[in-house]
């Protein structure tokens, strides 16, 4: 099966009927300023509602705020409640679309043709980025983890920092006689998702859970609701470690390089693009359906596999035609060149590729009005 690429500089503009060539303002997540939105294509209205993904929080706010501004009788309102909150609510019909750091379950895709006709839902990737595991220790900014020693941390079998495991791995660094306090997600969470498949994938002896967006209830630590939530607590606790998309990780706090092959990899969107490049498409779904499994044991020199590739989920029906043209719009926005600026910009993701940008063009252009 062919491999789907992504690079972080192939982000072209999708044409399509209801793309919007714009780009966006920042918010208060931003990690950067967009230009002054522009907008082309025709204008729709009403007020779509997504809920989901917090990890997608300053992408969000910034294709919100230009979208917004293009279509001045149309709003998009966003609550991050977190993935499995959003493929919950997109699946109830509580809302237009899901923002989810995991495609649907498999249980979840054959249940969606209740809400979104016999085709069932499609996944549509809008949002690539880096996780980082991110540590909140005094003079120490970078260290260098593999899989194994990641699981112990989390499972809280590493108890100090200046433990051998972490000391092997970092022989050059001062490490302090501190408590680890691992804290997690205390949602469902497709960011958990992502790390847990990791951690199973690439430490199964260490990491004996399955994958799961929901944190392991015999794990001792720390927990708190949100990307936000984790990197706070992490933030206000000395001796802390969480795993958050990179986009919300202040600068002060450190952040792992985690082992690929024989060295170390540093984050940064150009080696999640370079990780995610091994994926390929989940088999048994829609043919319009761009759910992607990625390779979490990559050996290739520079890719950084704690990854998350985050979709929208939308129906490949609705029961309105307003809906329709609004869903449409602004997922045609969102994966333009412009709104994967948009996002770069303001959250430090890779855009995506333009094979990638004209699937999510294909896919979004089958979305219809149920017969």
């Amino acid at each position: 099966m062919k491999a789907l690429r992504f690079g972080r500089h192939a982000a072209t503009a999708v044409i399509a009927a209801g793309a919007l060539a714009l780009t966006a303002c920042g918010s208060d997540n931003a990690t950067g300023t967009a230009p002054a939105p522009a907008a082309s294509g025709p204008s729709v209205t009403g007020t779509l509602t997504g809920i989901g993904s917090s990890a997608q929080g300053a992408a969000m706010d910034a294709w919100k705020t230009s979208f917004a501004a293009a279509n001045q009788g149309a709003t998009v309102q966003y609550s991050p409640d977190g993935s499995g909150a959003g493929r919950k609510a997109l699946l109830d019909g509580s809302a237009q679309f899901g923002g989810s750091d995991a495609y649907l379950k498999d249980e979840e895709y054959a249940s969606s043709t209740a809400q979104c006709g016999p085709d069932g839902a499609l996944a549509i990737p809008v949002y690539i980025s880096p996780i980082a595991v991110a540590f909140n220790l005094p003079d120490v900014k970078e260290l260098n983890l593999d899989a194994a020693t990641v699981a112990k941390i989390f499972r809280g079998e590493i108890a100090t920092w200046n433990d051998p495991a972490i000391a092997a791995l970092n022989p050059d660094a001062t490490l302090p006689d501190l408590k680890v306090t691992p804290v997690n997600r205390s949602d469902d969470s497709g960011t958990t998702t992502n790390f847990t498949e990791y951690l199973a994938a690439a430490a199964p002896e260490a990491w004996t859970d399955k994958a799961s967006g929901v944190w392991p209830a015999s794990l001792q630590g720390e927990n708190a609701k949100g990307t936000s939530g984790v990197v706070k607590t992490v933030t206000d606790t000395p001796g802390a470690v969480t795993y958050a998309d990179d986009s919300a990780v202040s600068g002060k706090l450190g952040v792992a390089q985690i082992k690929v092959g024989e060295t170390f990899t540093k984050i940064s969107a150009e080696a999640a693009a370079k990780a995610v490049d091994a994926g390929k498409p989940v088999e048994g779904r829609n043919a319009n359906d761009l759910s992607i499994k990625l390779d979490r044991t990559t050996t290739i020199e520079g890719a950084y596999p704690i990854v998350l590739v985050s979709f929208h989920i939308v129906c490949s029906s609705y029961d309105k035609q307003e809906t329709v043209d609004l869903v449409k719009a602004f997922e045609n926005y969102v994966v333009s060149e412009a709104g994967q600026q948009a996002a770069a910009d303001a959250a430090k993701s890779a855009p995506l590729s333009k094979e990638l940008q004209d699937k999510a063009a294909k896919s979004i252009e089958s979305i219809k009005v149920k017969s």
